[in-house]
């Protein structure tokens, strides 16, 4: 089966980006690039990753009124992106935009609620009930939008799969057993995560931060 690892690679540091990559391109299945990465390094910054020869994830989570989106994507269709996230929270509208505005080739992913939150930063926000129920409601609006998946933690994707049988599927904070879990609240082991019906697994900190990443990806990969 095709590789389901995409490594994080979180930083503003194009260099730094690239030998990373080519460290861990024998053992990860792709690279995700963030906001972070994109602010520093805009589009040629990921045309040179995608030189790599390695499927590019751009990881914008893009979120505004709906005509917007789909311009900000049409800006980016020549990248041809892999994956492309946008929030689910932008509403129907935006949604069924943003995958009009996309490449053929590109699945667009909703993000549903970040793993650095729990039901604690929902409240706050005024959204009530768990945060099963909140992954929950944007799992049907996303599928009832025409995109291709989303985006939640391992602990929600079990649900979000047996809703949308056919969905993609990625999981972010995926930690091994003996990781160091950091601003995630909540996670899960890689193998937890594909056993729940992960399509990908984003890992990042647990493999670009290691001494050896590519024994790193290798060890994670051993385990799936």
């Amino acid at each position: 089966m095709t590789n389901p690892i995409y490594v994080a690679l979180d930083t503003p540091d194009l260099a730094r980006a690239k030998v990373i990559a080519e460290k861990v391109r024998r053992h990860v299945g792709g690279i995700k690039l963030g906001l972070e990465f994109f602010a520093a390094n805009g589009r040629t910054g990921v045309r040179e990753m995608a030189d790599l020869g390695l499927p590019v994830f751009l990881d914008l989570k893009l979120h505004d009124i709906p005509n917007t989106v789909a311009k900000a994507i049409q800006s980016l269709r020549a990248l041809e992106p892999t994956i492309l996230t946008v929030h689910a929270s932008g509403g129907r509208a935006m949604l069924e935009d943003a995958k009009a505005a996309a490449p053929t080739g590109t699945k667009v992913v909703a993000v549903t609620m970040l793993t650095s939150l729990d039901e604690d930063d929902l409240r706050a926000t005024g959204v009530e009930g768990s945060a099963h129920d909140q992954v929950v409601r944007l799992t049907e609006l996303a599928k009832a939008s025409g995109i291709d998946g989303i985006v939640c933690s391992g602990a929600e994707v079990k649900a979000a799969r047996a809703i949308w049988p056919k969905g993609f599927f990625v999981v972010p904070g995926v930690r091994p057993a003996d990781g160091v879990i950091g601003d995630q609240k909540r996670v899960v082991t890689p193998r937890e995560a594909l056993d729940a019906g992960a399509s990908i697994l984003v890992v990042g900190r647990p493999i670009t931060q290691a001494e050896d990443p590519d024994a790193a990806a290798r060890a994670i990969g051993g385990t799936l």
